[in-house]
């Protein structure tokens, strides 16, 4: 029985050292929070808002200094700036996003405070462009045989009165 106590206690006892151990060499995150963020939750977690920006980059298809200026040492990029004025049209772009949601879809928002993945979002319109092509359809007139079939503008000619 004495063993299994001795046993026990230098079980405990490592475990303990262990926690506190990886506890202070995890990175401390700031306790403020992430820095400017405007229109998305502050409650969002570093892993959560990292899956946004790479939703968004992705549904552009450009990287992150596409929005995100560089910082004052030249290396890497100060997330906090608005030097930036895409990074402006992002946040209008995303606040136009979950109007159109939640009226049009009826969209809620979920216990983070984000928009429930429901009717459009960045990739419907931009497709993985950065600026997508605004296109209007060609002004073509359908004959009598549908769309292409004899009639006016039709491949038959113009229709004769």
């Amino acid at each position: 029985m004495l063993i299994n106590r001795k046993i026990l206690a230098t079980l405990v006892i490592t475990s303990v050292i262990s926690v506190v151990a990886l506890t202070s060499m995890a990175p401390q995150q700031e306790k403020e929070g992430f820095k400017n963020v405007k229109v998305l939750p502050k409650s969002l977690t570093d892993q959560q808002l990292h899956g946004v920006m790479r939703e968004w980059s992705m549904s552009l298809g450009v990287r992150c200094n596409f929005c995100h200026a560089p910082n004052a040492e030249g290396k890497g990029l100060d997330f906090a700036s608005d030097a930036k004025p895409e990074k402006k049209m992002a946040r209008g772009m995303y606040k136009m996003m979950s109007k159109i949601n939640k009226k049009f879809f009826e969209a809620q928002k979920d216990s983070l405070g984000m928009m429930m993945r429901s009717g459009v979002n960045c990739y419907t319109c931009h497709r993985g462009e950065s600026h997508p092509e605004t296109k209007l359809p060609e002004m073509k007139r359908p004959g009598p045989g549908g769309p292409g079939g004899p009639g006016p503008g039709g491949p038959a000619g113009p229709e004769k009165h």
